[in-house]
């Protein structure tokens, strides 16, 4: 389970299907609600520079920095990664696995290098609509298909994947877990959902295929707004996986 904090403007937000215009602040400081899912039971959690992403600017560096060094999970962090400085930069602080989204599409050599240098510290971000894959904040619709491209990057030697489906994201229309399985099998590694979890059927449905290289869910807006409880969703997965 990956409870998420978007970060804009050093605050702890959430758009609506990455809409810059739909905007919600949920805390002032994200170490704030980090803590607060650190104590409910989480694991990791999953920083997105929303920021960073839109303009490629890396403004929230400094917020970023202080919350991963105070938190006692690892963090994995996304958003506006185009080049190894930038790469470089994020691993030098302390995050603990670095997502690259809209460079598998723009910058494949990059990419590779990224991979080949510090391989599993690397999750390949791919966020679709209607099964092709979108880019720059999903500003930007491609003409590529999701497990063409997952596939490709495989080639390069990923093995963590984060899909989201952005018709679910913050919609909290339920996961499309058909999808993350397709994909999951399709390239062969592991999927971590990301994008429409809405209770705790959601979670009990992402655990039961597990086995087929879903590895985890994402969580935002229904941790946000009290729909689900982090303790009782690491306790619904648990369950069904046998623990």
């Amino acid at each position: 389970m990956y409870p998420a904090i978007d970060i804009r403007g050093g605050k702890c937000v959430r758009l609506t299907q990455g809409d810059y215009e739909r905007e919600t602040v949920y805390a002032e400081d994200p170490l704030e609600m980090a803590e607060r899912w650190i104590e409910a039971g989480a694991e990791w959690l999953h920083l997105v520079d929303l920021d960073a992403a839109r303009s490629g600017e890396m403004v929230n560096l400094p917020v970023i920095e202080k919350l991963v060094q105070a938190s006692s999970v690892p963090v994995q962090v996304g958003g506006g990664v185009r080049d190894l400085e930038r790469l470089k930069k994020l691993l030098g602080i302390g995050v603990s696995r670095v997502v690259i989204g809209s460079a598998a599409i723009d910058h494949p050599e990059f990419v590779r290098e990224a991979l080949s240098q510090y391989g599993k510290q690397i999750a390949i971000g791919l966020d679709a609509r209607d099964g092709k894959v979108a880019t720059h904040g999903w500003l930007d619709l491609s003409e590529v298909r999701v497990e063409e491209l997952a596939r490709e990057m495989v080639s390069y030697g990923a093995e963590t994947f984060i899909f989201t489906d952005i018709s679910r994201d913050g919609m909290l229309s339920g996961v499309n877990v058909e999808a993350v399985r397709a994909l999951a099998q399709a390239c062969g590694k592991s999927v971590i959902a990301s994008g429409g979890v809405r209770s705790l059927e959601d979670i009990r449905r992402l655990a039961q295929v597990q086995g087929e290289g879903v590895a985890g869910a994402i969580i935002g807006k229904a941790l946000y707004t009290g729909a689900v409880q982090l303790p009782q969703a690491l306790k619904a997965a648990a369950e069904v996986q046998g623990k």
